[in-house]
């Protein structure tokens, strides 16, 4: 059928676009990830939406179809702890391996997912890499107190080409959002997700709401979800949709990380990570205060 009807209706500029339903969302998103749209509707579906943004009712449907659509990840008991990574470090380490590490401590299966769209960034896969954790190239089975990382092409090679379309375009698209809040499995889960945009945070909670998911929400450290270690962030948690706040955002910067290492290199960070795991260095306590409200979402999953 095509999906230029939609197109039609989204891509009128910021001001003239209507919102789909959810239904239409879940279908056009569908058909993309179905490769049944020409090259020339995807361009055109992600620029619409690029101009338009995504209401929570769209970001709902274009997970219902994705959700239809995963490769599941499963576990051998227990939630399944989901961290997208799909930005990594700039300016400060990247600490989303630490944050997965410390929960499977807790005794959590974690995945984290991801795949490169900032070439210039140093990523969590290369850490986990250089921790001995490298990608999955299958999908296999997680156990508690186990972290695997698996490459977006694995959970739906069609989602990892939707995010390729970045590199010829040169702007996000409704993938970058999706793979953001996805849930990569069928049993009981947490998805951790954050924002870098304050304005992103009441899509992503709304769709939070009506998809009945189970998540944390936060401010991210740089587009990845681990907790900025200088900052106390506003951190809400989701139960089957249902929104509670955990922790309220306090002002302020610190200017210092005890043990925090100024390069950001992979060697660097998984050093860093190895020595924090050993005792040899504290836990930030932001990250720390996140891990206890996984920890405790999870019991609820």
């Amino acid at each position: 059928m095509g999906i230029s009807h939609y197109i039609k209706e989204i891509g009128r500029g910021a001001r003239g676009a209507r919102p789909l339903t959810r239904e239409q969302a879940c279908d056009l998103f569908g058909q993309v990830l179905d490769g049944t749209v020409t090259d020339l509707e995807i361009g055109g579906f992600c620029l619409a939406m690029r101009i338009k943004g995504e209401t929570p009712e769209e970001m709902a449907g274009f997970l219902d179809a994705t959700h239809a659509r995963l490769n599941p990840v499963t576990t051998r008991g227990g939630p399944l702890i989901v961290l997208p990574s799909y930005n990594g470090a700039r300016k400060l380490p990247v600490l989303t391996p630490l944050l997965a590490l410390l929960l499977a401590r807790e005794g959590l299966a974690v995945l984290v997912h991801g795949s490169a769209s900032e070439t210039s960034r140093v990523l969590a896969s290369n850490v986990l890499s250089a921790l001995d954790m490298p990608p999955m190239t299958t999908l296999t089975p997680l156990a508690a107190g186990q972290v695997g990382f698996a490459p977006t092409e694995l959970l739906n090679p069609a989602l990892k080409r939707l995010l390729d379309v970045r590199r010829v375009v040169g702007l996000r698209n409704p993938g970058h959002s999706v793979v953001k809040l996805m849930r990569p499995t069928t049993g009981p889960c947490v998805v951790v997700a954050s924002y870098t945009h304050p304005e992103y945070a009441r899509t992503m909670g709304e769709t939070f709401e009506l998809t009945g998911m189970t998540a944390l929400l936060s401010r991210g450290l740089e587009g990845e979800v681990v907790s900025d270690p200088r900052r106390t962030a506003q951190i809400d948690g989701f139960v089957r949709g249902v929104r509670s706040e955990l922790q309220a955002q306090a002002a302020g910067t610190a200017a210092d990380v005890p043990g925090l290492p100024k390069e950001i290199d992979v060697a660097t960070t998984a050093d860093y990570t190895r020595r924090v795991l050993a005792g040899e260095l504290p836990v930030p306590e932001a990250i720390a205060t996140q891990v206890r409200h996984i920890t405790e979402l999870a019991s609820h999953a």
